[in-house]
């Protein structure tokens, strides 16, 4: 099983800016940055583009997965198939991508037995306690409304992410909390490890700044 101490996650969604062979380029420059200040940084690309970026001397994840079966399956993202393609786990739940809570407890479980990471978010406190009972790896509050809107949840709400962890290691001591929604720069990071977070989980911030390379590296410069 992989284990990261303070990651920073970067999800590519199916932005235009990564399109083609620029999910490749974001993620050699990630590389790039991760050599040279030892942080962990973890890829999330989109599922087509597994496989290529596997290539490179970077940990990738899948955006998504479903809880369906390998074989006759048309159409749905396979932890076995992802896995085979180079993938270490999956973000499961995302909020442009909500599942029953149900598929999550078993994708926690698949994953873990595939030795493979699960990333599950978390919309509001409410959820965060009904999905740390899963015991996922790492649980990422993210509040919707903040998502993308460039105010990081760390100053917009940051009782949220102290509650959150709280709660979480009430119920699972294990499990990681990540801090996602609105991160734009070095001081959001910051102010995030301060309140209890583990991790950032960050995508708009990254993929639609003006040097991928920059950016990367100011926000890793922060981690542990």
């Amino acid at each position: 099983m992989f284990t990261f101490v303070n990651p920073l996650v970067i999800n590519l969604k199916n932005y235009d800016e990564i399109s083609g062979e620029n999910s490749l380029k974001i993620a050699q420059e990630a590389m790039k940055v991760s050599q040279l200040n030892r942080k962990e940084i973890i890829i999330a690309p989109p599922t087509s583009s597994i496989m290529a970026l596997a290539e490179i001397n970077l940990p990738i994840i899948s955006q998504h997965v479903d809880d369906a079966a390998l074989g006759a399956t048309t159409g749905f993202t396979i932890p076995e198939i992802i896995k085979s393609h180079g993938a270490i786990g999956s973000i499961i739940n995302h909020s442009e991508h909500k599942i029953e809570h149900a598929r999550v407890s078993n994708l926690v479980i698949r994953l873990r037995e595939l030795d493979m990471i699960s990333i599950v978010c978390a919309d509001d406190l409410q959820e965060v306690e009904a999905l740390s009972q899963f015991s996922p790896d790492y649980l990422a509050i993210e509040p919707p409304e903040l998502i993308g809107k460039g105010i990081a949840v760390s100053k917009a709400n940051p009782s949220i992410i102290t509650d959150s962890v709280q709660v979480v290691k009430r119920i699972s001591p294990m499990v990681k909390v990540l801090c996602g929604a609105g991160i734009v720069d070095k001081t959001d990071v910051q102010k995030a490890l301060q309140l209890g977070a583990e991790g950032i989980l960050i995508s708009s911030g990254v993929v639609k700044s003006g040097s991928w390379y920059d950016k990367i590296l100011e926000l890793s410069s922060v981690l542990k």
